[in-house]
Protein backbone atom coordinates (compact mmCIF):
# COMPACT_ATOMS: atom_id res chain seq x y z
CA UNK A 1 0.00 0.00 0.00
CA UNK A 2 1.29 3.48 -0.88
CA UNK A 3 2.48 5.42 2.15
CA UNK A 4 0.74 8.77 2.72
CA UNK A 5 3.63 11.24 2.93
CA UNK A 6 1.28 13.99 4.11
CA UNK A 7 0.30 11.71 6.99
CA UNK A 8 3.97 11.06 7.79
CA UNK A 9 4.79 14.77 8.00
CA UNK A 10 1.72 15.39 10.17
CA UNK A 11 2.80 12.62 12.52
CA UNK A 12 6.26 14.16 12.82
CA UNK A 13 4.86 17.60 13.60
CA UNK A 14 2.50 16.14 16.20
CA UNK A 15 5.39 14.24 17.81
CA UNK A 16 7.48 17.45 17.87
CA UNK A 17 4.68 19.31 19.65
CA UNK A 18 4.36 16.52 22.19
CA UNK A 19 8.13 16.63 22.77
CA UNK A 20 7.89 20.35 23.58
CA UNK A 21 9.16 21.96 20.37
CA UNK A 22 8.27 25.63 19.85
CA UNK A 23 8.08 25.11 16.07
CA UNK A 24 8.96 22.42 13.55
CA UNK A 25 8.99 21.46 9.92
CA UNK A 26 9.12 18.01 8.36
CA UNK A 27 9.86 16.42 5.02
CA UNK A 28 9.10 12.91 3.77
CA UNK A 29 10.44 11.35 0.59
CA UNK A 30 9.77 7.98 -0.94
CA UNK A 31 11.05 6.68 -4.21
CA UNK A 32 12.06 3.91 -6.52
CA UNK A 33 15.26 3.76 -8.56
CA UNK A 34 16.13 1.06 -11.10
CA UNK A 35 19.45 0.83 -12.96
CA UNK A 36 20.52 -1.80 -15.50
CA UNK A 37 24.13 -2.12 -16.75
CA UNK A 38 25.14 -4.19 -19.76
CA UNK A 39 28.68 -5.13 -20.81
CA UNK A 40 29.71 -7.18 -23.85
CA UNK A 41 26.08 -7.83 -24.63
CA UNK A 42 25.40 -9.43 -21.24
CA UNK A 43 23.72 -8.19 -18.11
CA UNK A 44 26.45 -6.96 -15.78
CA UNK A 45 24.49 -5.38 -12.95
CA UNK A 46 20.89 -4.72 -11.98
CA UNK A 47 19.99 -2.53 -9.04
CA UNK A 48 16.67 -1.56 -7.56
CA UNK A 49 16.13 0.55 -4.47
CA UNK A 50 12.91 1.49 -2.72
CA UNK A 51 12.45 3.32 0.52
CA UNK A 52 11.12 6.15 2.61
CA UNK A 53 13.26 8.86 4.19
CA UNK A 54 11.93 11.30 6.76
CA UNK A 55 13.46 14.40 8.28
CA UNK A 56 12.37 16.63 11.17
CA UNK A 57 13.68 20.06 12.14
CA UNK A 58 12.64 21.45 15.52
CA UNK A 59 13.18 24.93 16.87
CA UNK A 60 13.43 25.92 20.51
CA UNK A 61 13.42 29.67 20.33
CA UNK A 62 16.31 30.45 18.00
CA UNK A 63 18.01 27.09 18.53
CA UNK A 64 17.43 24.32 16.02
CA UNK A 65 18.28 20.68 15.35
CA UNK A 66 17.60 18.27 12.50
CA UNK A 67 17.13 14.50 12.71
CA UNK A 68 16.38 11.98 9.97
CA UNK A 69 15.54 8.33 9.56
CA UNK A 70 14.51 5.70 7.03
CA UNK A 71 12.16 4.11 9.59
CA UNK A 72 8.68 5.63 9.55
CA UNK A 73 7.16 3.68 12.45
CA UNK A 74 5.34 5.68 15.12
CA UNK A 75 7.80 4.69 17.85
CA UNK A 76 10.74 5.87 15.72
CA UNK A 77 9.05 9.18 14.97
CA UNK A 78 8.41 9.78 18.68
CA UNK A 79 12.07 9.01 19.48
CA UNK A 80 13.24 11.30 16.66
CA UNK A 81 11.19 14.19 18.00
CA UNK A 82 12.46 13.72 21.57
CA UNK A 83 16.08 13.56 20.39
CA UNK A 84 15.65 16.59 18.15
CA UNK A 85 14.23 18.67 21.00
CA UNK A 86 17.06 17.56 23.31
CA UNK A 87 19.63 18.44 20.66
CA UNK A 88 18.05 21.83 19.97
CA UNK A 89 18.16 22.74 23.66
CA UNK A 90 21.93 22.22 23.58
CA UNK A 91 22.54 23.85 20.18
CA UNK A 92 24.06 27.33 19.91
CA UNK A 93 21.54 30.10 19.36
CA UNK A 94 21.12 31.22 15.77
CA UNK A 95 19.36 34.60 15.62
CA UNK A 96 18.44 33.98 11.98
CA UNK A 97 16.82 30.53 12.34
CA UNK A 98 13.07 30.27 12.08
CA UNK A 99 10.10 29.31 9.95
CA UNK A 100 8.37 31.55 7.45
CA UNK A 101 5.58 33.82 8.59
CA UNK A 102 2.23 32.33 7.51
CA UNK A 103 1.64 35.39 5.31
CA UNK A 104 4.70 34.44 3.23
CA UNK A 105 3.59 30.91 2.38
CA UNK A 106 2.70 29.62 -1.07
CA UNK A 107 -1.03 29.16 -1.69
CA UNK A 108 -0.71 27.39 -5.04
CA UNK A 109 0.76 23.94 -4.38
CA UNK A 110 -0.77 21.94 -7.24
CA UNK A 111 2.31 21.07 -9.30
CA UNK A 112 0.52 19.04 -11.96
CA UNK A 113 0.86 21.79 -14.58
CA UNK A 114 4.65 21.59 -14.29
CA UNK A 115 4.59 18.06 -15.77
CA UNK A 116 7.33 16.75 -13.50
CA UNK A 117 5.95 13.21 -13.47
CA UNK A 118 5.33 10.75 -16.29
CA UNK A 119 2.18 8.79 -15.38
CA UNK A 120 2.99 5.96 -17.79
CA UNK A 121 3.83 2.63 -16.08
CA UNK A 122 7.29 1.99 -14.70
CA UNK A 123 9.33 0.25 -17.42
CA UNK A 124 9.94 -3.44 -16.94
CA UNK A 125 13.58 -4.31 -16.16
CA UNK A 126 13.69 -6.29 -19.41
CA UNK A 127 12.88 -3.09 -21.32
CA UNK A 128 15.70 -1.23 -19.57
CA UNK A 129 18.09 -4.11 -20.27
CA UNK A 130 17.14 -4.04 -23.94
CA UNK A 131 17.79 -0.28 -24.09
CA UNK A 132 21.22 -0.83 -22.52
CA UNK A 133 22.00 -3.60 -25.05
CA UNK A 134 20.91 -1.37 -27.94
CA UNK A 135 23.00 1.60 -26.82
CA UNK A 136 26.06 -0.64 -26.39
CA UNK A 137 25.56 -2.25 -29.79
CA UNK A 138 25.24 1.15 -31.46
CA UNK A 139 28.49 2.34 -29.91
CA UNK A 140 30.31 -0.86 -30.86
CA UNK A 141 29.08 -0.41 -34.41
CA UNK A 142 31.13 2.78 -34.83
CA UNK A 143 34.35 2.08 -36.72
CA UNK A 144 37.30 2.60 -34.37
CA UNK A 145 35.52 1.81 -31.09
CA UNK A 146 37.48 -0.88 -29.27
CA UNK A 147 35.17 -1.41 -26.31
CA UNK A 148 32.22 0.01 -24.42
CA UNK A 149 33.06 0.81 -20.84
CA UNK A 150 29.50 1.35 -19.71
CA UNK A 151 25.98 1.04 -21.12
CA UNK A 152 23.25 1.95 -18.66
CA UNK A 153 19.49 2.46 -18.67
CA UNK A 154 17.55 3.58 -15.63
CA UNK A 155 14.30 4.83 -14.19
CA UNK A 156 13.47 6.83 -11.08
CA UNK A 157 10.32 7.98 -9.34
CA UNK A 158 10.10 10.12 -6.20
CA UNK A 159 7.33 11.64 -4.10
CA UNK A 160 8.12 14.53 -1.77
CA UNK A 161 5.94 16.17 0.86
CA UNK A 162 6.78 19.01 3.25
CA UNK A 163 4.80 20.44 6.15
CA UNK A 164 5.46 22.91 8.94
CA UNK A 165 3.85 24.12 12.14
CA UNK A 166 3.24 27.51 10.48
CA UNK A 167 0.50 25.86 8.44
CA UNK A 168 2.32 24.97 5.23
CA UNK A 169 1.69 21.61 3.58
CA UNK A 170 2.59 20.69 0.02
CA UNK A 171 4.09 17.97 -2.11
CA UNK A 172 4.83 16.78 -5.62
CA UNK A 173 6.06 13.83 -7.70
CA UNK A 174 9.06 13.55 -10.01
CA UNK A 175 10.11 10.89 -12.47
CA UNK A 176 13.08 10.43 -14.76
CA UNK A 177 14.17 8.05 -17.47
CA UNK A 178 17.82 7.88 -18.58
CA UNK A 179 20.16 6.12 -21.00
CA UNK A 180 23.93 6.64 -21.14
CA UNK A 181 26.98 5.13 -22.79
CA UNK A 182 30.75 5.45 -22.38
CA UNK A 183 32.73 4.31 -25.45
CA UNK A 184 36.47 3.67 -25.75
CA UNK A 185 38.63 3.90 -28.86
CA UNK A 186 42.18 2.61 -29.35
CA UNK A 187 44.12 0.15 -27.23
CA UNK A 188 46.72 0.18 -24.47
CA UNK A 189 48.14 3.61 -23.70
CA UNK A 190 46.39 4.96 -26.79
CA UNK A 191 42.90 4.46 -25.41
CA UNK A 192 40.55 7.43 -25.38
CA UNK A 193 36.99 7.58 -24.12
CA UNK A 194 33.94 9.78 -24.41
CA UNK A 195 30.26 9.49 -23.71
CA UNK A 196 26.72 10.55 -24.47
CA UNK A 197 23.50 10.26 -22.53
CA UNK A 198 20.02 11.58 -22.17
CA UNK A 199 17.72 12.03 -19.19
CA UNK A 200 14.09 13.10 -19.48
CA UNK A 201 11.01 13.28 -17.31
CA UNK A 202 8.81 11.72 -19.99
CA UNK A 203 9.99 8.51 -21.60
CA UNK A 204 8.47 9.61 -24.92
CA UNK A 205 10.95 12.51 -25.05
CA UNK A 206 14.03 10.30 -24.60
CA UNK A 207 16.57 10.04 -27.41
CA UNK A 208 16.86 6.61 -28.97
CA UNK A 209 19.57 4.23 -27.69
CA UNK A 210 20.97 4.06 -31.23
CA UNK A 211 21.51 7.82 -31.40
CA UNK A 212 23.13 7.92 -27.96
CA UNK A 213 25.44 4.98 -28.64
CA UNK A 214 26.48 6.26 -32.07
CA UNK A 215 27.34 9.71 -30.74
CA UNK A 216 29.31 8.27 -27.81
CA UNK A 217 31.31 6.12 -30.23
CA UNK A 218 31.96 8.93 -32.69
CA UNK A 219 33.15 11.21 -29.90
CA UNK A 220 35.54 8.57 -28.57
CA UNK A 221 37.02 7.95 -32.02
CA UNK A 222 37.45 11.68 -32.64
CA UNK A 223 39.70 11.90 -29.57
CA UNK A 224 42.29 9.49 -30.98
CA UNK A 225 45.95 10.60 -31.16
CA UNK A 226 45.70 13.76 -29.05
CA UNK A 227 48.54 16.24 -28.65
CA UNK A 228 49.35 18.85 -26.07
CA UNK A 229 48.60 22.41 -27.23
CA UNK A 230 51.09 25.23 -27.28
CA UNK A 231 51.42 27.30 -24.10
CA UNK A 232 50.19 30.85 -24.47
CA UNK A 233 47.12 33.05 -24.46
CA UNK A 234 44.31 31.94 -26.76
CA UNK A 235 40.55 32.09 -27.13
CA UNK A 236 38.79 29.12 -25.54
CA UNK A 237 35.41 27.83 -26.66
CA UNK A 238 33.55 25.89 -23.93
CA UNK A 239 31.40 23.26 -25.63
CA UNK A 240 27.70 23.24 -24.75
CA UNK A 241 28.17 20.00 -22.81
CA UNK A 242 30.35 21.76 -20.22
CA UNK A 243 29.60 25.47 -20.64
CA UNK A 244 27.06 25.49 -17.80
CA UNK A 245 29.98 24.97 -15.39
CA UNK A 246 30.99 28.60 -16.00
CA UNK A 247 27.53 29.77 -15.04
CA UNK A 248 27.72 27.43 -12.06
CA UNK A 249 30.67 29.40 -10.71
CA UNK A 250 28.65 32.61 -11.04
CA UNK A 251 25.78 30.99 -9.14
CA UNK A 252 28.08 29.74 -6.38
CA UNK A 253 29.44 33.26 -5.92
CA UNK A 254 25.94 34.79 -5.80
CA UNK A 255 24.67 32.24 -3.28
CA UNK A 256 23.49 33.99 -0.13
CA UNK A 257 25.42 31.60 2.10
CA UNK A 258 28.72 32.64 0.45
CA UNK A 259 27.76 36.33 0.62
CA UNK A 260 26.82 36.07 4.31
CA UNK A 261 30.18 34.40 5.04
CA UNK A 262 32.01 37.10 3.10
CA UNK A 263 33.68 34.44 0.93
CA UNK A 264 32.63 35.40 -2.59
CA UNK A 265 34.41 37.22 -5.39
CA UNK A 266 31.04 38.90 -6.09
CA UNK A 267 30.94 40.53 -2.66
CA UNK A 268 30.00 44.20 -3.06
CA UNK A 269 29.18 43.77 -6.76
CA UNK A 270 25.39 43.69 -6.48
CA UNK A 271 24.15 46.01 -9.24
CA UNK A 272 27.42 45.71 -11.16
CA UNK A 273 28.14 44.39 -14.65
CA UNK A 274 29.07 40.69 -14.45
CA UNK A 275 28.08 39.51 -17.96
CA UNK A 276 28.26 41.31 -21.31
CA UNK A 277 25.53 43.84 -22.09
CA UNK A 278 22.52 42.19 -23.66
CA UNK A 279 23.05 38.93 -21.79
CA UNK A 280 20.66 37.86 -19.02
CA UNK A 281 20.44 34.86 -16.72
CA UNK A 282 16.81 34.02 -15.93
CA UNK A 283 15.59 31.61 -13.27
CA UNK A 284 12.49 29.74 -14.47
CA UNK A 285 11.08 27.60 -11.64
CA UNK A 286 7.73 27.05 -13.41
CA UNK A 287 9.07 25.71 -16.73
CA UNK A 288 7.15 22.53 -17.65
CA UNK A 289 9.04 19.24 -18.09
CA UNK A 290 12.24 20.56 -16.49
CA UNK A 291 13.93 18.70 -13.66
CA UNK A 292 14.39 21.76 -11.42
CA UNK A 293 10.82 23.03 -11.54
CA UNK A 294 8.88 23.73 -8.34
CA UNK A 295 5.97 25.95 -7.25
CA UNK A 296 7.32 26.39 -3.71
CA UNK A 297 10.72 26.21 -2.13
CA UNK A 298 12.00 24.13 0.77
CA UNK A 299 10.49 26.53 3.30
CA UNK A 300 7.06 26.74 1.69
CA UNK A 301 7.57 30.11 0.00
CA UNK A 302 6.23 30.62 -3.53
CA UNK A 303 8.76 30.57 -6.35
CA UNK A 304 8.73 33.03 -9.24
CA UNK A 305 10.64 33.76 -12.41
CA UNK A 306 13.39 36.31 -11.85
CA UNK A 307 16.41 37.71 -13.61
CA UNK A 308 19.52 36.87 -11.59
CA UNK A 309 21.45 38.89 -14.17
CA UNK A 310 19.63 41.40 -16.37
CA UNK A 311 21.31 42.96 -19.39
CA UNK A 312 24.63 41.89 -17.88
CA UNK A 313 23.94 43.45 -14.44
CA UNK A 314 23.79 41.34 -11.27
CA UNK A 315 20.39 42.01 -9.66
CA UNK A 316 20.89 40.35 -6.27
CA UNK A 317 21.62 37.17 -4.37
CA UNK A 318 20.13 33.67 -4.14
CA UNK A 319 18.52 33.59 -0.69
CA UNK A 320 16.62 31.41 1.71
CA UNK A 321 15.08 32.79 4.91
CA UNK A 322 18.15 32.46 7.13
CA UNK A 323 20.64 34.02 4.72
CA UNK A 324 18.16 36.77 3.87
CA UNK A 325 17.80 37.62 7.55
CA UNK A 326 21.58 37.68 7.97
CA UNK A 327 21.84 40.18 5.12
CA UNK A 328 18.82 42.25 6.10
CA UNK A 329 16.96 41.24 2.93
CA UNK A 330 13.92 39.20 1.91
CA UNK A 331 14.08 35.56 0.85
CA UNK A 332 14.03 35.04 -2.92
CA UNK A 333 12.19 31.72 -2.51
CA UNK A 334 15.32 29.68 -3.19
CA UNK A 335 15.46 27.37 -0.18
CA UNK A 336 16.30 23.74 -0.88
CA UNK A 337 15.68 21.08 1.73
CA UNK A 338 16.68 17.48 2.26
CA UNK A 339 15.85 15.17 5.13
CA UNK A 340 19.09 15.54 7.10
CA UNK A 341 19.99 19.25 7.04
CA UNK A 342 18.34 22.65 7.42
CA UNK A 343 17.28 24.57 4.31
CA UNK A 344 19.98 26.26 2.23
CA UNK A 345 19.89 28.52 -0.87
CA UNK A 346 19.77 26.85 -4.28
CA UNK A 347 18.56 27.75 -7.77
CA UNK A 348 16.04 25.94 -9.96
CA UNK A 349 15.95 26.06 -13.78
CA UNK A 350 18.09 28.63 -15.57
CA UNK A 351 18.23 30.11 -19.04
CA UNK A 352 21.17 32.14 -20.35
CA UNK A 353 20.63 34.44 -23.32
CA UNK A 354 21.70 32.64 -26.49
CA UNK A 355 23.59 34.27 -29.32
CA UNK A 356 22.93 34.35 -33.04
CA UNK A 357 26.04 32.47 -34.15
CA UNK A 358 26.35 28.69 -34.36
CA UNK A 359 29.16 26.81 -32.64
CA UNK A 360 30.79 26.43 -36.06
CA UNK A 361 30.61 30.20 -36.53
CA UNK A 362 32.42 30.75 -33.23
CA UNK A 363 35.07 28.19 -34.17
CA UNK A 364 35.68 30.11 -37.38
CA UNK A 365 35.69 33.39 -35.46
CA UNK A 366 38.22 32.28 -32.84
CA UNK A 367 40.95 31.69 -35.40
CA UNK A 368 43.53 29.82 -33.32
CA UNK A 369 42.58 28.44 -29.93
CA UNK A 370 41.05 25.58 -27.97
CA UNK A 371 37.63 23.94 -28.14
CA UNK A 372 37.13 22.37 -24.70
CA UNK A 373 34.85 19.32 -24.55
CA UNK A 374 35.77 17.93 -21.12
CA UNK A 375 37.46 19.10 -17.94
CA UNK A 376 39.00 17.46 -14.91
CA UNK A 377 39.93 18.84 -11.52
CA UNK A 378 39.17 22.32 -10.34
CA UNK A 379 41.06 25.08 -8.59
CA UNK A 380 38.67 27.97 -8.06
CA UNK A 381 39.47 30.64 -5.48
CA UNK A 382 36.03 31.66 -4.14
CA UNK A 383 37.38 34.98 -2.81
CA UNK A 384 39.25 36.21 -5.89
CA UNK A 385 37.61 34.29 -8.74
CA UNK A 386 40.95 32.88 -9.94
CA UNK A 387 40.19 29.91 -12.19
CA UNK A 388 42.31 26.92 -13.25
CA UNK A 389 41.15 23.58 -14.65
CA UNK A 390 42.55 20.64 -16.55
CA UNK A 391 41.03 20.40 -20.01
CA UNK A 392 40.89 18.35 -23.19
CA UNK A 393 39.21 18.90 -26.52
CA UNK A 394 40.33 20.02 -29.97
CA UNK A 395 42.89 22.46 -31.30
CA UNK A 396 41.60 25.06 -33.73
CA UNK A 397 43.76 26.86 -36.31
CA UNK A 398 42.61 29.29 -38.95
CA UNK A 399 39.06 28.70 -37.82
CA UNK A 400 39.13 24.93 -38.38
CA UNK A 401 39.44 21.97 -36.00
CA UNK A 402 42.89 20.47 -36.52
CA UNK A 403 43.38 17.65 -34.01
CA UNK A 404 42.39 16.49 -30.49
CA UNK A 405 44.33 17.78 -27.49
CA UNK A 406 44.69 16.71 -23.86
CA UNK A 407 46.93 17.23 -20.82
CA UNK A 408 46.57 20.99 -20.72
CA UNK A 409 45.37 23.55 -18.20
CA UNK A 410 43.22 26.60 -18.86
CA UNK A 411 43.39 29.54 -16.47
CA UNK A 412 41.99 33.00 -16.00
CA UNK A 413 39.85 35.04 -13.62
CA UNK A 414 36.09 34.55 -13.53
CA UNK A 415 35.40 38.29 -13.39
CA UNK A 416 37.21 38.82 -16.69
CA UNK A 417 36.06 35.55 -18.25
CA UNK A 418 32.35 36.14 -17.66
CA UNK A 419 32.52 39.71 -18.96
CA UNK A 420 34.08 38.40 -22.18
CA UNK A 421 31.53 35.67 -22.96
CA UNK A 422 30.32 35.27 -26.54
CA UNK A 423 27.37 32.81 -26.67
CA UNK A 424 26.48 30.44 -29.48
CA UNK A 425 22.91 29.41 -30.30
CA UNK A 426 23.19 25.67 -29.59
CA UNK A 427 21.75 25.24 -26.09
CA UNK A 428 19.49 22.22 -25.52
CA UNK A 429 16.24 23.70 -24.34
CA UNK A 430 15.00 20.63 -22.42
CA UNK A 431 17.80 20.85 -19.86
CA UNK A 432 17.30 22.46 -16.47
CA UNK A 433 20.21 24.78 -17.27
CA UNK A 434 19.89 26.14 -20.80
CA UNK A 435 23.41 27.37 -21.58
CA UNK A 436 24.93 27.45 -25.10
CA UNK A 437 28.57 27.00 -26.07
CA UNK A 438 30.55 29.96 -24.73
CA UNK A 439 33.63 31.61 -26.24
CA UNK A 440 36.11 33.33 -23.91
CA UNK A 441 39.01 35.30 -25.36
CA UNK A 442 42.49 35.62 -23.91
CA UNK A 443 42.69 32.63 -21.55
CA UNK A 444 46.04 31.20 -20.50
CA UNK A 445 46.79 27.70 -21.79
CA UNK A 446 49.53 25.61 -20.20
CA UNK A 447 50.61 22.80 -22.54
CA UNK A 448 53.91 22.24 -24.34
Amino acid sequence: MTVSLADLTDRMLTAARRAGADAADAVAVDGTAVSIDVRDGRLEQAERSEGVDIGLRVLMGRRQAVVSSSDARDATIETMAQRAVAMAREAPEDPHAGLADPSQLARDTDSSRLEMYDPSPEPDPSVLEEDARRVEAAARGVDGVSQVQGATAGYGHRRIHMAASNGFSGGYERSDRAISCVAVSGTGTGMERDWDGDSRIFQADLKSPEEIGRLAGERAVARQNPRRPRTGKYPVLFDERISSSLIGHLLAASNGAAIARGSSWLLGRDGSQVLPEGMSLIEEPHRPRASGSRLFDGEGLPTAERALVEDGVLTGWVLDLATARKLGLESTGNAARGTSAPPSPSVTNLRLTQGTASREDLIAQMGTGLLVTSMIGSTINPNTGDYSRGASGFWVENGEILHPVNECTIAGNLRDMLLALVPANDARTHLSRIVPSLLVDGMTLAGD
